[in-house]
C-alpha cells in the first residue's frame, strides 16, 4: 500500500513537471512595440462634423487619417510599415471627449495588421487664445492578412492634434504576438 502511494506521488509529480514545461514552450512569445511619429506623417484625408444642438461646442464627427511612412516606421516582426489608415468617430464637446474607431497598416510586403481604438481627448485653452488637444488611446491588434493573420496585442499611445493638419508627436508602445 504505501509502495503504491509513492508510485502515484510520484507519478502525479511527473505529469505536474511535464505540464508545466509543455504550457512553458506553448506560451505566445511577447513582442515588444514602441514607436514615436515624426510630425508630418500623418494627415486628416477627410471629416465631416455635426452640431449636435444640446450644448454649445459639442459635436459628432467621423473622420479618416492616412500615415505615409517614410524612412522612421513602425515595425512588426521586423516587418516594415508603409502606410496606416484609421477610420473613426468621435463625440466631442469643445473638442474634449472620447473617439473611437478602426485602423489598417499596411507592410512593405503587402500585409496589413487590423485595429480598433479608444481614445480619450482633452482640449485646454491657453492663455493667448488658442487651443491645445491631447489625447492618450489604447489599440487592440485584431488580426491581419497572410503572416499576420493571427496578430493580437495591445498598444497604448499619446500625442496632439489641431484636428486639421494631422496628429503630432505620438509616441505608442506595448506588446503583441501571434496566436497558435
Amino acid at each position: 500500500m504505501e509502495r503504491t502511494v509513492r508510485t502515484m506521488v510520484a507519478m502525479v509529480a511527473g505529469l505536474i513537471t511535464i505540464g508545466l514545461a509543455v504550457s512553458q514552450t506553448s506560451a505566445q512569445e511577447k513582442h515588444k512595440y514602441s514607436f514615436v511619429s515624426p510630425p508630418g506623417v500623418s494627415t486628416y484625408t477627410q471629416q465631416h462634423e455635426i452640431e449636435v444642438g444640446d450644448v454649445p461646442g459639442h459635436k459628432v464627427r467621423i473622420f479618416e487619417i492616412r500615415a505615409k511612412f517614410a524612412n522612421e516606421a513602425p515595425r512588426y516582426a521586423g516587418a516594415k510599415a508603409v502606410e496606416g489608415w484609421t477610420r473613426a468617430m468621435s463625440d466631442l464637446t469643445n473638442g474634449s471627449g472620447r473617439s473611437s474607431g478602426y485602423g489598417i497598416t499596411t507592410l512593405e510586403s503587402g500585409d496589413r495588421i487590423f485595429s480598433r481604438f479608444e481614445t480619450l481627448v482633452q482640449t485646454v485653452v491657453e492663455s493667448d487664445g488658442s487651443r491645445k488637444s491631447s489625447y492618450t488611446t489604447v489599440t487592440t491588434l485584431t488580426g491581419g492578412t497572410g503572416k499576420f493573420s493571427t496578430i493580437r496585442g495591445t498598444l497604448r499611445g499619446a500625442g496632439t492634434t489641431d484636428f486639421k493638419s494631422g496628429l503630432s508627436g505620438v509616441k505608442t508602445e506595448g506588446e503583441y504576438w501571434f496566436e497558435k
